[in-house]
C-alpha cells in the first residue's frame, strides 16, 4: 500500500526529472490567480501521460489548492498509474480533494477496485474519510456486474463496526476479483 511518504519520494523525483515545460505548469498551480491554476491544469491534461508523475508528486503537497488541481487533472488524464495517490487523497483532510480523487477512481472504473480494496483491507480505521469516498466509489458499481462481490463491502461499509467488517469484506471480494470470477 502507498502512502503520504511514497507520494514525498515522489515528488523528489519528479522534481528532478521535470521536462522544462512541465516546470511552470506544476508551479502555476499553486497560483493566487484561479484563472493561471486553470490554465495550467488544463496545459497538463493535454500533456496527457508526461504530467502524470509530476501530478502524483503534487497531489501530496500541503497546499489545498494544489492538492484539488492534481486530483482535478488526474481525474481528467485517466492515467492507472495515478490510482495510489487517488486513493491516499480519500483520506484527505478536505472534502472536495476527496471528492475528486473519488471522481477520479470512478472514471477508472473497474481498474482501481483491486486498489481500492488492499487500501480498504489495511487502513486504519481511526478516520472515516477513506471509509466515506470508498462507499461512494463502490456504490457506483451497485447494480453492475459486481454487485454480488462489492455489496458485502458496501453493506461493511454500512455498518456498526466496520474496523471488524470492512477488511474481511474486502479480503473476500478481492478473492473473488483475483480469481477473475468477478467479470
Amino acid at each position: 500500500m502507498h502512502t503520504r511518504t511514497d507520494l514525498d519520494r515522489t515528488a523528489a523525483t519528479a522534481s528532478a526529472s521535470l521536462p522544462d515545460d512541465l516546470h511552470p505548469l506544476i508551479a502555476a498551480l499553486a497560483s493566487h490567480d484561479v484563472l493561471a491554476r486553470d490554465h495550467a491544469r488544463r496545459m497538463l491534461v493535454d500533456m496527457g501521460s508526461p504530467a502524470v508523475d509530476p501530478l502524483i508528486a503534487a497531489i501530496g503537497s500541503p497546499s489545498h489548492a494544489i492538492r484539488w488541481e492534481a486530483a482535478k487533472a488526474l481525474s481528467e488524464i485517466g492515467d492507472l498509474r495515478a490510482v495510489p495517490a487517488l486513493i491516499i487523497a480519500l483520506d484527505d483532510v478536505r472534502f472536495d480533494v476527496r471528492w475528486l480523487a473519488a471522481m477520479g477512481l470512478i472514471a477508472l472504473g473497474e481498474a482501481s477496485l483491486i486498489p481500492l480494496l488492499v487500501a480498504l483491507q489495511h487502513t486504519s480505521w481511526d478516520e472515516g474519510n477513506l471509509r466515506e469516498s470508498a462507499h461512494h466509489i463502490l456504490r457506483t458499481h451497485i447494480g453492475g456486474a459486481l454487485s454480488t462481490i462489492l455489496a458485502p463491502v458496501v453493506a461493511a461499509l454500512e455498518g456498526a463496526d466496520p474496523s471488524l467488517t470492512v477488511p474481511l469484506a474486502a479480503y473476500h471480494a478481492l478473492a473473488v476479483l483475483r480469481d477473475g470470477a468477478g467479470g
